[in-house]
């Protein structure tokens, strides 16, 4: 037990969420709970509308529970001031979403040092970390190439590069391969896969991909707002 907890990454504790929407309350999320130890890939499904991205943006610190807890390392991220919880965000998660949000006016490794530029790292050591990385991701001959001159599948490679450049605890996915072909996909797959295997990265994945998830050590659906653990 004690081995468990000291390699306890993140730990979300009876999350609700409720929104009020025409006057109507709608529970998303009831006393959710939900940990990770390091080096676990986990992934949640769901239907649409089940509450899936609402409970990764919390679990990220980019939206608040209307009640519960969310704790990395044993502290609870919310009693942290914004300009610290802004800090954390930055320095201790990595987020992959289903667009890459890579910005258009700077090139492939100007958006992977981003973050680490962002978070005060020095400038020639976070560039030495991002094209290590975009090495490791395959793209160690795209680095002064725009993000438009890449393919989608590049794109959303460079985007994960780029939430590993600070080093993060956890890397939180949401629907990481929804706009890519079922080949680009595969690969995008298999390099977390690969980046599980090669440095212990933790990721929290919501996806609607069965084949997907099936390679985690871990599934849950997200159903009636709880979370029900697959065999």
């Amino acid at each position: 037990m004690s081995d468990t907890l000291d390699r306890l990454v993140f730990e979300a504790r009876d999350i609700t969420k409720v929104f009020t929407k025409g006057g109507k309350t709608i529970e998303v999320l009831q006393g959710l709970d939900l940990s990770l130890v390091s080096g676990e890939v986990v992934g949640i499904l769901g239907a649409s509308g089940a509450g899936k991205s609402t409970l990764l943006h919390i679990a990220g610190g980019l939206d608040r529970p209307s009640s519960g807890s969310v704790h990395y390392g044993g502290e609870d991220i919310f009693n942290l001031s914004e300009p610290d919880l802004a800090a954390f965000r930055n320095r201790r998660v990595g987020f992959v979403f289903q667009m890459h949000y890579l910005l258009s006016e700077f090139t492939c490794l100007e958006n992977v040092m981003m973050p680490g530029i962002i978070a005060g790292g020095d400038k020639d050591q976070v560039r030495e970390r991002a094209r290590e990385l975009l090495e490791q991701v395959g793209l160690s001959q795209r680095e002064e190439h725009r993000p438009g001159e890449l393919s989608g599948g590049e794109q959303q490679r460079a985007a994960v590069a780029r939430a590993l450049v600070n080093r993060p605890s956890m890397i939180l996915a949401d629907e990481p391969t929804g706009n890519l072909d079922a080949r680009t996909a595969l690969s995008v797959q298999d390099l977390f896969m690969d980046l599980n295997q090669t440095y212990g990265t933790t990721f929290l994945l919501v996806t609607h991909n069965r084949e997907m998830a099936s390679r985690f050590h871990r599934r849950f659906q997200l159903r009636d707002g709880v979370l029900h653990q697959e065999r």
